[in-house]
C-alpha cells in the first residue's frame, strides 16, 4: 500500500513546478470562492436550485456543490456511475464543518479537490514528458505550463465538475502505462480493473481508455480469455449493473416523486386559471349587460330609434404575436432514444473544429466570454482578431508535427488512441458537439505530449527554435486566457 502512494510524492526536481502550479491554482480558485462565497455558504433547506440557477461559468454544472451539500445521486448515473459515491466522504466532511461553523463549506471542499487533481495532473504530465517521452527537465516544465495555458484546461481546474478529476485519472493511467511499456512489464489485471472503476466511475466513456491502455501495453496477451473475461467483460458488466441498480433504487423513485409533484402543481395551476377565467367571464357579462342597459336608457331619453343603437359587441380579440423562434442549441440527433439523443448529425464539423475544438478549447473567445451555450451563447462564436487564428494554427501545426515526428512511438499511439476515441464521440457522432470545448480536459494532454516528441527528435538548432516557439506561445496563452478569466470572475 505504501508503494502505491509513493507515486504522489513530489520529487526534488519537481519542486519549482509544484510551487508555481500550486500558487496559480490557488489564486484562480480563490477568485471563484470570492465570487460565490456570499451566495453559496449560507445554510439552506434546498441546495439544488440554489447552485443550478446561480452558478454560471460556461457550460459546467455545479452538481458537485449540491451533492457535497446534501448527498444524493445527483449526477446522470449512466454517464457518471460512481461519482456520487466518490463524493460521499466530502459530503460527510461538509456536514461536520456545517455543524462547527454554521456555514456550508462545499465550495471550499470542492475547491480543494480541484486543486489536488489539477496539481497532480501537472506532476503526472511532467513525469510522462521526462521519463517516457525523454525531454529535459526544463522542457517538461515548459510543456506542462503550455498545457495549463489552454483556456478550458484552466477553466476545468476551477469549476465544480468532473473533468479535472477525469484528467488526473487519465494522466495517471498514461503514466503507469508508459512506464510498463518502457520496462516491458505487463499491465496487471488488478491494475486494469482498479483504473477502470476509478475512471469509468467518474465518466463512463473514459473507462474505454483504460482498456486501450491494457491493449497497447499487453498487446497479444490482452486477448487471453481469462484477461478478457476478468479484466474487461466482468468490470464492464458490473459497472453497468451498478448504474441500473443505482437508477432503480435512488434516481427513479425521486423522478417519480418529482413527476407526481409537477403533475399536482400543474393541475392546481390549471384549476386556478380555469376559476379565474370563469370569474372574469362573469364580470365581463355583468359589465356588458350594465353598459347595454345604460346606453339604451340614454338613447331613449334622446329620442333615438332602437335600430340606431350602436353595436355593443366587444371588439375582436387582437391576434397575438407569434412566439419567438427558439434558439437552436444543437443539431438534429441520430435518434431521440437513450444515449443517441445527445448526438448531432447536422452541425457543421468544420466550424465546430475551428471555433470550438481547437479554438475555444485553447483560446477563450472575448465575445460571449464563458457564457453557457444552453442559456445564451451561440453554438459558433468567431474571434474578432486574426491573431487568435494565427495562434490556433500554430498550436495545431505543432501538434501535427509532433505526431509526425513521434509516429514510431507506441506510447504516442496509445495517447492518440485516447484522442481518437474522443474525436469519434464528439466530432464523429456529435456527442456534446455544441459545447465540445468543455471536454478539453479529456484529450488536450495529447498535444504537449506530441510536442515533446517533436523536441526530442530534432537536432539542436531546430530544437532550440521549437522550444522558443512553444515558450512564446505559452506566455501568450497564459496572459490572454488568465486575463479573460480574471475579468469574468471579477
Amino acid at each position: 500500500m505504501r508503494k502505491i502512494f509513493d507515486i504522489f510524492k513530489v520529487k526534488r526536481e519537481e519542486r519549482w513546478l509544484a510551487i508555481v502550479m500550486l500558487l496559480a491554482l490557488v489564486a484562480l480558485n480563490a477568485l471563484v470562492l470570492c465570487k460565490y462565497y456570499d451566495m453559496f455558504t449560507p445554510l439552506k433547506k434546498w441546495y439544488w436550485p440554489l447552485f443550478i440557477r446561480n452558478f454560471h461559468i460556461s457550460g459546467f454544472d455545479p452538481i458537485t456543490y449540491s451533492v457535497v451539500s446534501d448527498w444524493t445521486a445527483g449526477y446522470n448515473v449512466f454517464r457518471h456511475p460512481l461519482l456520487a459515491f466518490y463524493m460521499y466522504v466530502p459530503y460527510l466532511l461538509n456536514q461536520a464543518l456545517m455543524w462547527l461553523t454554521g456555514k456550508n463549506c462545499a465550495i471550499f471542499i470542492v475547491a480543494a479537490i480541484q486543486i489536488f487533481c489539477a496539481f497532480y495532473s501537472a506532476l503526472f504530465l511532467s513525469r510522462i514528458l521526462r521519463e517516457i517521452v525523454g525531454t529535459t527537465r526544463r522542457e517538461a516544465t515548459m510543456l506542462t505550463l503550455y498545457f495549463f495555458s489552454f483556456g478550458y484546461v484552466m477553466v476545468s481546474a476551477i469549476v465544480p465538475d468532473h473533468f479535472i478529476m477525469s484528467m488526473m485519472l487519465l494522466l495517471l493511467a498514461l503514466y503507469v502505462s508508459g512506464r510498463r511499456m518502457k520496462s516491458g512489464r505487463e499491465l496487471k489485471m488488478w491494475q486494469t480493473v482498479v483504473y477502470f472503476f476509478l475512471t469509468a466511475g467518474t465518466s463512463l466513456n473514459n473507462g474505454l481508455k483504460i482498456f486501450l491502455s491494457a491493449l497497447f501495453v499487453n498487446r497479444r496477451r490482452f486477448f487471453r480469455p481469462a484477461h478478457l473475461l476478468l479484466a474487461v467483460l466482468l468490470p464492464a458488466a458490473v459497472i453497468w449493473g451498478v448504474s441500473r441498480v443505482e437508477y432503480a433504487k435512488l434516481v427513479w423513485p425521486r423522478e417519480m416523486a418529482q413527476k407526481k409533484a409537477n403533475a399536482e402543481k400543474k393541475a392546481a395551476k390549471e384549476r386556478k386559471e380555469r376559476e379565474l377565467r370563469l370569474a372574469q367571464a362573469r364580470r365581463d357579462s355583468i359589465a356588458a349587460a350594465s353598459k347595454f342597459e345604460t346606453e339604451q336608457k340614454a338613447m331613449k331619453a334622446d329620442g333615438n330609434a332602437p335600430d340606431t343603437l350602436r353595436n355593443t359587441q366587444r371588439p375582436a380579440a387582437i391576434q397575438k404575436n407569434p412566439a419567438p423562434r427558439r434558439r437552436q442549441r444543437q443539431g438534429r440527433p441520430i435518434s431521440n432514444e437513450g444515449f443517441m439523443r445527445w448526438t448531432d448529425i447536422t452541425t457543421s464539423r468544420v466550424e465546430s473544429v475551428v471555433e470550438n475544438l481547437f479554438g475555444e478549447s485553447i483560446q477563450l473567445h472575448q465575445k460571449h466570454l464563458l457564457e453557457d451555450e444552453y442559456r445564451c451563447r451561440p453554438m459558433i462564436v468567431r474571434y474578432s482578431s486574426p491573431l487568435n487564428y494565427a495562434v490556433e494554427a500554430l498550436v495545431v501545426l505543432l501538434f501535427a508535427a509532433g505526431v509526425w515526428f513521434g509516429r514510431r512511438s507506441r506510447f504516442l499511439w496509445l495517447c492518440m488512441s485516447y484522442f481518437a476515441l474522443d474525436m469519434l464521440l464528439h466530432v464523429g457522432l456529435g456527442f456534446g458537439l455544441n459545447e465540445v470545448y468543455i471536454m478539453t480536459a479529456h484529450w488536450a494532454y495529447v498535444m504537449p505530449i506530441a510536442v515533446g516528441y517533436l523536441l526530442v527528435t530534432q537536432p539542436q538548432r531546430r530544437r532550440t527554435t521549437a522550444v522558443a516557439t512553444v515558450a512564446l506561445t505559452t506566455l501568450w496563452l497564459w496572459i490572454y486566457n488568465a486575463a479573460l478569466i480574471v475579468k469574468y470572475l471579477c
